[in-house]
């Protein structure tokens, strides 16, 4: 935690003891993820609207601790206002839980205090936030129906090769006849589940284990947002999406007063793939020693050329944020219809995967029932 809230809370360590750094290990590990999901967005958009109204700010944070229904975070806003009260800057008091607010919101609501327009910046923070909620749920309402099939699937493959095949394999055998290759093939794919099963389920949480571990390392989670974007059709929605959120997050930074190079820094971060982020903050040597923003793309390779020429009009006018603003709604748009095209296709798609697979498993199930007359004579 940030030195600031090391301070404050030293004389509430000496009353509560225990108790403090007992909620700050909850605030880290039990309750951050939860309450980034499911207060955040809604937690910044009323207190834009008490900003807005004209309240003073340690009056908006008592009623939003008061309409706070989580019990984690509502500990979270009472320490933020008492940290206020105590004469800490809002931006202070929420660096002290930073792993939960994230560096852009913090440095946000630092640029509008510094400017005199946290009212302002809030609002704009809040939108931020619910444009990127609106296109989380947008790419999880496309993925949840392909992921119930194919899991259905998989479930069903799985209870025919465990429970009704080695039922036909017992038929076949009384017979003491060759089986068909696929027969054959299925029925020693059947034998390895049902024989096997504890090694293939270690088998594959130890290969689940090595990619997390490799993704947890810079070159891993390097080479695994490469190879993503890399992916046929998902590859191209992959960089539609963090194309975006970095043009988004972009423009919301600058409008607010954030400087240039602190802008990048945290854009970098915020953009989902490290490949474009990494291109991104290699921008950053180059703009502070004199080059456009839009000149130092355009030498990465990495950014489309409509992102370079939009933010290169937007440097030659003065309105860089207000182009960015338009590349992000025109990505979002793109995700949006690449969505939908996607869905229509994928539930053919799906439905023939699903009639192939469950096909095949029956057909080489009754080939040696289709051959009766041979095994008979």
């Amino acid at each position: 935690m940030a030195e600031s809230f090391q301070r404050p809370a030293e004389s509430r360590q000496r009353s509560s003891g225990a108790r403090s750094r007992q909620t700050d290990t909850r605030v880290k590990i039990r309750g951050a993820g939860k309450i980034r999901k499911q207060e955040l967005c809604p937690f910044t958009q009323k207190l834009a609207a008490m900003l807005d109204a004209g309240l003073p700010l340690i009056q908006c944070l008592s009623a939003l601790s008061e309409q706070t229904e989580n019990l984690h975070f509502r500990k979270i806003v009472e320490d933020i206002r008492a940290r206020v009260e105590g004469g800490a800057s809002f931006a202070e008091a929420l660096s002290a839980y930073q792993g939960l607010f994230g560096e852009l919101y913090v440095n946000m609501i630092r640029a509008g205090e510094m400017g005199g327009g946290l009212a302002e910046v809030t609002a704009r923070l809040a939108a931020y936030l619910e444009a990127s909620a609106a296109m989380v749920r947008k790419v999880k309402a496309a993925l949840t129906y392909p992921v119930v099939v194919v899991l259905l699937a998989t479930a069903l493959t799985i209870v025919m090769l465990v429970f009704i095949v080695p039922v036909f394999e017992g038929i076949f055998d009384d017979f003491g006849a060759e089986l068909p290759a696929p027969t054959q093939m299925l029925v020693t794919v059947s034998n390895v589940i049902r024989r096997q099963a504890p090694l293939v389920i270690v088998g594959l949480i130890v290969l689940v284990l090595i990619l997390r571990s490799v993704q947890k390392t810079p070159k891993g989670a390097y080479a695994m947002d490469s190879l993503k974007l890399r992916a046929p059709v998902a590859g191209s929605l992959i960089e539609k999406i963090a194309l975006a959120r970095m043009s988004r997050t972009f423009a919301s930074l600058l409008r607010s007063g954030v400087p240039i190079l602190q802008t990048i820094s945290i854009v970098a971060q915020a953009t989902g793939n490290r490949v474009i982020g990494g291109a991104l903050a290699n921008c950053g040597g180059q703009i502070e020693g004199g080059v456009p923003v839009g000149a130092s793309l355009r030498a990465t390779g990495r950014f489309p050329p409509m992102v370079i020429h939009m933010i290169a009009a937007g440097e030659k006018t003065g309105n860089i944020d207000g182009m960015l603003e338009k590349v992000a709604d025109f990505y979002e748009d793109e995700v949006s219809n690449t969505l939908e095209s996607l869905a229509s296709m994928i539930e053919p798609l799906l439905m023939a995967f699903l009639g192939v697979v469950i096909g095949a498993i029956v057909i080489c199930m009754f080939l040696p029932i289709f051959r009766m007359h041979e095994i008979v004579s």
